[in-house]
């Protein structure tokens, strides 16, 4: 049972409840499915994930990304807050600029397979420079305020194959992306991009 008091529906998700008699569908979800705090089952999903999806915004820049890793590349740190590494991008930094001028985040978990998954997370983010152990530039802190399992109807049931030939070793080393050899883009890499050779 949630303890939170603020409601998680504005103007107009109510607007749209009641044109389609949602409202106490809503506020039957909100009060029964929206937790103040990480669940066991919560942590074990996200600790398990080897992808999320992130949507930040800023002024007229809207972002939804993609992370990937290794199973517990997400790490949950206290009843309420979770971490991950930044690894290695585009240098684009469109999800990360965007939470470091509006630290407003939400974060998307989904499990594919014969009995899917969803968790959505929503808080604030803070980034906290690095390096970390393995390299990386820094690390990527959420305070929860909003945590809810999400009914997973229509996710697919996909054939998992192999992990991602690019996710970073122990060391941070990974394989070297197509693109950063592409001649148009290759002299703009950042001094210290680990694929600058």
């Amino acid at each position: 049972m949630s303890s939170l008091s603020k409601s998680m529906f504005h103007e107009g998700h109510r607007e749209l409840q009641d044109r389609f008699d949602g409202r106490r569908m809503a506020d039957a979800l909100e009060k029964h499915r929206r937790f103040s705090e990480f669940r066991e089952q919560d942590v074990a999903f996200i600790e398990g994930a080897e992808f999320f999806f992130i949507a930040t915004a800023h002024m007229q820049s809207v972002d939804c990304s993609f992370r990937g890793g290794a199973p517990g590349f997400v790490r949950v740190t206290g009843p309420t807050r979770l971490e991950w590494a930044d690894y290695d991008g585009n240098s684009m930094y469109r999800s990360l600029g965007n939470a470091l001028k509006s630290p407003r985040i939400g974060l998307l978990f989904i499990e594919y397979g014969a009995q899917p998954k969803r968790l959505r997370v929503n808080g604030n983010c803070t980034l906290v420079d690095g390096p970390t152990k393995e390299g990386h530039k820094m690390t990527v802190r959420v305070d929860a305020d909003e945590i809810f399992p999400n009914c997973p109807r229509y996710i697919p049931d996909l054939t998992k194959a192999a992990a991602s030939s690019f996710i970073p070793d122990e060391t941070g080393a990974s394989a070297k992306p197509e693109w950063k050899n592409a001649e148009d883009l290759r002299d703009a890499l950042p001094e210290k991009d680990p694929h600058r050779q």
